[in-house]
């Protein structure tokens, strides 16, 4: 078993580090969502779906 960990350590690092910043990835778009911002960075103007993310409270 720790010779298979040592052969694919490699894999293992890589792995864990692309599981964290999925992570991190999305913890930042559900705290966006909390806050209320938009997840596609622009205004609401010219929006097709204008009132219908946001309705007006």
């Amino acid at each position: 078993m720790f010779t298979w960990i040592m052969e694919n350590m490699a894999t293992i690092m890589i792995s864990a580090v692309l599981i964290l910043v999925v992570a991190a990835v999305i913890a930042n778009m559900a705290r966006n969502k909390r806050k209320g911002k938009s997840s596609c960075g622009c205004g609401c103007g010219g929006c097709a779906m204008n009132g219908a993310c946001h309705p007006k409270k």
